[in-house]
């Protein structure tokens, strides 16, 4: 798979923590892996900005807060893919990895115990991400 130097991607990171969303996206840098494009980042705050943005489209990746309140990661991952046709992948913060089958009912792609750790979270990202632009790249 090869990119354009003014290629990106686009990842949404949903929490109600700024400082959560900051680790998200600290440990993940400019580029999870050098096989892929650049990452630029939407952060939102609430749940309507989540729906908000996932329907006017571009997103390529969603990382969701499965602590954040007053709405879980975990229930708005459920609802967007039940609502947001052709929805990205997601990806959930589990608060243990005791909460897997939480995730596995959002209908998570993936999901990692938070506090974040920079190379699961890495691994995570740049495996749903290889698949969402092959995906891309075929419908092309």
């Amino acid at each position: 798979m090869t990119h354009t130097s003014d290629e990106t991607v686009t990842v949404l990171v949903y929490s109600d923590d700024r400082n959560t969303r900051a680790q998200v996206t600290e440990a993940l840098g400019r580029r999870p892996a050098a096989d892929l494009p650049e990452l630029t980042y939407l952060e939102c705050a609430t749940t309507p900005a989540v729906l908000r943005a996932l329907e006017k489209g571009g997103i390529d990746l969603c990382i969701l807060d499965g602590e954040a309140v007053p709405a879980g990661g975990l229930g708005l991952a459920r609802q967007v893919k039940d609502e947001i046709y052709g929805c990205p992948p997601v990806l959930v913060l589990i608060g243990r990895p005791q909460d897997s089958w939480l995730a596995a009912w959002s209908r998570a792609d993936a999901a990692i115990a938070h506090p974040v750790d920079p190379m699961a979270l890495a691994e995570s990202t740049a495996t749903l991400l290889r698949a969402r632009l092959g995906a891309r790249s075929l419908s092309r």
